[in-house]
């Protein structure tokens, strides 16, 4: 059986790169700020396009998946092809429950007041639930409601319908191939919009040029490449098997390897637009808390202090009321937005 379609082939491996890479390249960029990206294209094309080149090569020339086609090079190498399908299970299990998750956010954001904004109120009615109030709404959302964390580990819980339900729609090539990108894309304007947006985004891609001379980060770029484009996981191996023999797979290559680089830039991009609004808010919140405790503190007229001249008042308070101010040192927060960006 051979894609007579080659957009078949494509938008399979498009489906499967999408769904494994776009959650990982937004931590290691913001691990280790915008010098992850430089490490990341060229892992790109030293590493990533090569083998993917060699994959499918493998694939379309041997005919078989997988299992077959290692031992086929060699009888001793059948067992790289085994481990290479055990990998793939235990992936393809763990993305798509991530992708289940993004499901039932998504059906619960329809309702008017989101689930997660508060807690919600207890049985007498008389107030909101202990255990959330000891946590977050958003904590118990995702404990209680999304994951149904059983009271003990000897109990299983059941099965939850509702996630059962999502997982089973995260398996739909077709659909979550294309999907994600509409969801990003609505989430990218959204995210845009939002205050501070700019801040995250300018963060992503301003370097730490000191962490190009860490190992680790080319270490994490190498490894986020063989996910991003699920290299030695013997699936590309297996969707090329089907391909026509004189299938031009070196196109391919390229254009798969492109989308898949652009998708997770594309979906690093909406990550940092949200934590750039987070990051920017709780950064104002900050300052407005120490501008409250030095009007408060030094009698201060209400419009003396603003929260753009904030710093340039405790520098001028520290130096008119030394005593005053040393007193009152302990109770400032240290206010800064790249700390908040990096948390």
């Amino acid at each position: 059986m051979s894609q007579k379609h080659r957009g078949t082939g494509i938008w399979a491996r498009g489906g499967f790169q999408v769904d494994s890479s776009k959650q990982r390249l937004a931590f290691h960029a913001g691990l280790d700020q915008g010098g992850f990206l430089i490490p990341y294209l060229v892992m790109l094309l030293l590493e990533g396009v090569p083998l993917f080149y060699l994959e499918l090569a493998i694939g379309q020339k041997m005919r078989l998946g997988s299992i077959g086609a290692w031992t086929a090079i060699c009888p001793y190498l059948g067992g790289l092809g085994l481990a290479s399908v055990v990998t793939s299970m235990y992936l393809c299990l763990y993305y798509n429950i991530i992708n289940a998750w993004s499901f039932w956010y998504l059906f619960h954001s329809f309702q008017s007041v989101l689930p997660w904004a508060a807690c919600p109120v207890n049985s007498n009615r008389t107030g909101p639930i202990e255990e959330c109030e000891k946590a977050t709404p958003t904590q118990y959302f995702f404990y209680r409601e999304t994951l149904n964390v059983s009271p003990s580990i000897e109990m299983n819980g059941g099965i939850h319908a509702g996630q059962a339900l999502c997982f089973l729609l995260a398996w739909v090539v077709y659909f979550t191939a294309t999907f994600p990108y509409v969801v990003l894309l609505i989430y990218l304007i959204r995210g845009m919009t939002l205050h501070g947006a700019l801040n995250g985004v300018k963060y992503m891609f301003t370097p730490k040029m000191e962490e190009l001379a860490n190992p680790t980060t080319w270490i994490n770029a190498a490894t986020q490449i063989f996910f991003s484009l699920g290299l030695g996981f013997g699936s590309l191996i297996a969707f090329a098997s089907y391909n026509q023999y004189h299938n031009n797979f070196e196109r391919q290559a390229i254009i798969v390897s492109l989308i898949n680089s652009g998708t997770s830039i594309f979906a690093s991009l909406v990550t940092f637009a949200i934590y750039g609004f987070k990051a920017t808010i709780n950064y104002e919140n900050c300052l407005e808390r120490t501008r409250t405790l030095l009007l408060n503190s030094f009698n201060l007229a209400e419009d003396s202090i603003i929260i753009s001249n904030v710093f340039e008042m405790i520098e001028k308070l520290n130096t008119t009321f030394p005593e005053q101010f040393a007193e009152l040192s302990n109770k400032l927060e240290d206010c800064n937005l790249e700390n908040e960006l990096s948390t």
